[in-house]
């Protein structure tokens, strides 16, 4: 017998005011913030890639399992108890506090002696933003009536959509500036490599953001129910079961889309490997055309679910999501094949615009079928398909790929293409066969908020 869902007295706001628009969009700030850091400190790892695999002398996997694999798997075990936290207790202590311990972890990166210093930074780093994610939706959430919550999203999500192309260009300044300073020596650690001073600098804006969301940030009202009342994780499962025509493409879709989106890690390591370019002269000239692109991208998704909401599609969210995945993937299997590295540089950079649009409708679609007592939970689980597939296993499939399909690692370019031709299609069939069970879910959760 399926879970009864709440009722519309349990979500909707009663007598209390939602915060002013002060705290919200400063929350929807700090937020954006928060998602540019740690994602743009995520891409300037994979600009390092090579860097570290030469100076620890380790293959395709091994540092796979560093700069991805690593973190994820500790973030994976941290995830469900701290999502559980999120909804009993002070959400802006999770974001502050999490902040800081990805902080450190970062730190231990730029200090490590070897392979396992690295790999036990990365390890805390994951820890620390397990969270982060699963707060900030719930704090959004309670901070603004649903109907406002994907524009709220696409706001907020335009932090990821800049974090590639900043990172590609002020990371491949961070790299020279490393490389061409005098050796950095400290104290009982010794001289560091120039990739580690790039760690050190990476912590600075992580530690900003964990005092201001301490200091600074509006922890509203939980709506919808007392926060001591949380739902047993069984009943939890049991209503991801009983509605899973819903539930299961969404999550089934973001599984392989996810994978496919891996692969972003291991471009600069493709330009380098492909046309001889350097990380940093990858970064600068990709990242200054996805600067611009990928914030239309990223609006353009999050608009056009509205636009098809405001014409009466219940399903509009995981429509747009569909359509988005038929319009990027021939970009994505296309760029590595290209001849010249500015032919693979945009079309590369325009399958990274759309798939990107993706996020705020994709991101919505949830959210807005979400009993609000389960909401931290089931967007814990979600993000965690998110990390452990996109920024765990996809790497470390790519490498896979190449040391033991291909057989040669100058030859990247054909892993990348062999993932995108197997799961891309996929993905988008799986994504079409919950539109019309999402369109259904969502119908019936209009109801929730009247």
């Amino acid at each position: 017998m399926p879970t009864p869902s709440p009722t519309p007295s349990a979500t909707t706001t009663g007598t209390q005011p939602w915060p002013s628009p002060r705290q919200v969009w400063g929350g929807v700030a700090l937020f954006g913030g928060t998602v540019f850091v740690l994602f743009a400190n995520n891409t300037i790892v994979g600009l390092l890639l090579q860097m570290i695999k030469k100076d620890f002398g380790l293959s395709d996997t091994g540092v796979s399992w560093i700069v991805g694999f690593a973190g994820v798997l500790f973030g994976a075990a941290a995830a469900l108890p701290v999502a559980r936290l999120v909804d009993r207790t002070n959400r802006k202590i999770i974001i502050g506090i999490g902040l800081l311990i990805v902080s450190l972890g970062t730190v231990m990166c730029g200090v490590a002696r070897g392979f396992w210093g690295l790999l036990i930074g990365r390890l805390i780093g994951g820890v620390g933003g397990s969270g982060n994610g699963p707060a900030a939706y719930s704090i959004l959430a309670d901070y603004m009536p649903p109907q406002k919550l994907p524009r709220a999203l696409a706001m907020m999500n335009l932090g990821f959509a800049l974090s590639r192309p900043a990172a590609m260009i002020f990371g491949g300044g961070l790299i020279v500036l490393a490389v061409t300073t005098p050796e950095v020596t400290l104290p009982a650690i010794g001289t560091l490599h120039p990739w580690q001073v790039v760690f050190l600098y990476l912590a600075i804006p992580e530690i900003a953001l964990g005092v201001l969301a301490l200091a600074l940030l509006h922890e509203p009202r939980r709506r919808g129910a007392p926060s001591a009342d949380v739902i047993p994780l069984a009943d939890v499962f049991r209503y991801l079961w009983d509605h899973r025509r819903a539930f299961g493409p969404m999550f089934g879709g973001l599984a392989l889309n996810s994978l496919a989106f891996g692969t972003a890690v291991w471009e600069a390591a493709f330009f380098q490997r492909t046309y001889g370019w350097s990380p940093a002269q990858y970064g600068v000239i990709e990242g200054s055309v996805l600067f611009v692109l990928a914030p239309i991208g990223m609006l353009a998704g999050g608009f056009a679910a509205e636009w098809l909401g405001r014409r009466g599609y219940d399903d509009a969210n995981l429509r747009v999501v569909f359509y988005g995945m038929l319009l990027h993937l021939p970009f994505a299997i296309l760029y590595p094949l290209m001849p010249t590295p500015l032919w693979a540089i945009a079309l590369s950079a325009i399958n990274t615009s759309i798939s990107g649009g993706l996020g705020a409708p994709q991101n919505a679609a949830l959210q807005v079928i979400l009993p609000s007592r389960m909401r931290g939970i089931i967007t814990a689980l979600y993000l965690l398909v998110f990390t452990l597939v996109g920024f765990g296993l996809a790497p470390t499939v790519v490498a896979l790929i190449t040391d033991h399909v291909i057989g040669d690692e100058s030859q990247i370019r054909y892993s990348l293409v062999v993932l995108q031709v197997v799961v891309g299609p996929l993905a988008a069939f799986i994504f079409y066969l919950g539109m019309k069970p999402y369109g259904e879910e969502f119908a019936r959760a209009k109801s929730w908020y009247r």
